[in-house]
């Protein structure tokens, strides 16, 4: 039986101070390459993002006036306005959150407090997440099959309602999968507690769980309308109007929204009709941007008070 000097051993465990100094000098370069990379890409994109805003900015400022809010689309560029468009819009997303919002947390918390962990919840979790990913243009064409034609004594055909409905089945699954990460985001020692006390599931989810995660569900909401209102698609495919000179009087009445409008008049050879779209575009931006702060607004109110 041989016997080791236990010097040896020593060695022979320990690590090698030369080398652990090396490893941790590279690791050090390549985390100086990585936040180098990193930055060049953000600035990169900043760069982008602002050259396009300054553009839009020269080009859309000096046309962008009180007539140009007031009036209605027009064939001469300098009586044209989006009057039409920007009342058309808000009716949209106002429907919208109002069709979307209750479906979209109504199945979110559904689907993540009540249903059991069967084969058939997780085919249909499963499928919302494939939703959340198919073009637009699809939904444009189920919406023309269903709402349009199918249910055309119920929603007037090519009306602001069917393509309300359309939009709303488009944001349908990012709402939900919203609601359902802020749901999971919910410490389970509170869901605990409630049962203990002696709480139904349902009080535990309505007085516990649903008021802490309406932070986060409002921020998938705002996601969620962020992309509807710049969605051209599923309108265009359902029949919206690309010229319209009159105020929807219903969701039955035909419409028209600023992203179409501005379509319209992109697509258009004259440079006026280039400048008007130009100022079309920063009144979507301002609009969408009001939207967004309103419900940032909300959302930070319910952090704060829950």
């Amino acid at each position: 039986m041989t016997t080791r000097d236990p010097q040896t051993l020593e060695q022979n465990v320990s690590p090698n101070p030369d080398n652990f100094s090396a490893n941790l000098d590279k690791r050090y370069t390549i985390d100086i390459i990585f936040a180098i990379a990193v930055w060049t890409a953000v600035v990169i994109a900043i760069i982008v993002l602002a050259s396009l805003l300054i553009d839009v900015a020269i080009d859309g400022l000096p046309t962008l006036d009180w007539g140009f809010l007031s009036n209605f689309p027009s064939r001469k560029p300098e009586q044209a306005g989006m009057k039409s468009a920007i009342f058309g819009s808000i009716w949209m997303m106002v429907t919208v959150a109002v069709v979307a919002f209750p479906l979209g947390v109504g199945a979110g918390i559904f689907l993540e407090e009540f249903a059991a962990d069967t084969w058939f919840a997780k085919l249909i979790e499963i499928n919302i997440n494939n939703l959340a990913g198919v073009p637009s243009i699809i939904y444009g064409l189920l919406g023309l099959m269903v709402f349009v034609r199918l249910l055309e004594p119920i929603t007037g055909g090519r009306s602001l309602l069917s393509g309300a409905l359309t939009e709303s089945l488009l944001i349908l699954p990012i709402i939900i999968v919203a609601t359902r990460e802020a749901l999971r985001a919910v410490p389970d020692s509170l869901r605990q507690a409630g049962f203990a006390l002696g709480a139904t599931r349902w009080q535990v989810v309505r007085e516990q769980v649903f008021p802490i995660a309406i932070p986060g569900i409002l921020t998938g909401m705002i996601l969620a309308l962020s992309r509807a209102i710049g969605e051209t698609a599923p309108l265009i495919t359902i029949g919206a109007l690309t010229f319209i000179s009159f105020l929807p009087e219903n969701l039955q009445s035909p419409f028209t929204v600023m992203p179409i409008q501005i379509y319209n008049w992109v697509s258009r050879p004259q440079t006026e009709f280039h400048d008007i779209a130009a100022s079309g575009i920063i009144v979507l931006m301002v609009m969408l941007l009001v939207m967004n702060a309103c419900a940032i607004f909300l959302r930070n109110k319910f952090q704060r008070r829950f």
